[in-house]
């Protein structure tokens, strides 16, 4: 997007940006770790544009936190046609774009932090469909709508860590959809079952918390120090 300055990445805050993307204006939240600061910084994407979706859903602000608390930085972003996100809801192909968009970004502001892609329902297709291509250090897939969007097309991640968190009692997402489609995978994912938990889930916000810190516990890098590098060996 041409005219449209390049923001500089928040050292030490949060703060709403606006970066360009293929369809315009891409309206994103930066935020700071809340924890002492690892060189990581995670995408999260949102859940279906066109029922609800945006970068304050709940599943989605709740991921973003128990990063932080993990020592991450977050960005969460709204896909085109979302918020102040410019061009229209794009079946998932734009939408792609924009992701591309935002993480080039976020590897040109932070070229010493790992990337990592989480996602919620549609946002969870959206990142996997991306991870061949971007490579992140890790990937969270939050109820992926195996069964509703075409995975056939997309490439099984490999070569870094990927969890799967799907809640039992999904109305939305078919459990034995995703419980099969990972059954047919060569690597499968690392994949946490929630029980009686529905697809938005409702009352398990903070065993969601849980799950997700407990997953990636043991893939953190080493903490930074207060100027962003690596402490010593």
């Amino acid at each position: 997007m041409r005219g449209m300055s390049i923001p500089a990445f928040p050292s030490d805050a949060s703060a709403t940006l606006t970066l360009a993307g293929p369809a315009g204006a891409i309206e994103a939240i930066v935020e700071a770790p809340e924890a002492p600061a690892r060189p990581i910084v995670a995408i999260v994407c949102h859940p279906l544009p066109t029922e609800g979706g945006t970068m304050h859903n709940k599943v989605v602000t709740m991921a973003a936190r128990s990063l932080r608390e993990c020592g991450a930085a977050t960005v969460r972003f709204n896909f085109r046609g979302v918020g102040h996100s410019e061009g229209e809801f794009d079946q998932g192909e734009g939408e792609c774009d924009d992701l591309r968009a935002v993480a080039a970004w976020v590897r040109a502001q932070r070229p010493d932090a790992q990337l990592w892609l989480a996602g919620f329902s549609f946002g969870a297709y959206v990142s996997l469909r991306m991870a061949d291509e971007l490579q992140p250090k890790l990937l969270i897939s939050i109820a992926p709508p195996a069964g509703r969007w075409d995975f056939d097309r997309i490439a099984p991640p490999s070569g870094y860590p990927w969890i799967v968190i799907q809640g039992e009692a999904d109305e939305i997402v078919d459990p034995e959809a995703v419980y099969a489609w990972i059954a047919g995978l060569r690597q499968p994912p690392e994949l946490v079952r929630m029980p009686d938990t529905s697809h938005f889930f409702h009352r398990r916000l903070i065993d969601l918390r849980g799950a997700i810190k407990n997953s990636v516990r043991p893939h953190l890098p080493p903490q930074t120090d207060a100027d962003g590098a690596a402490p010593p060996a």
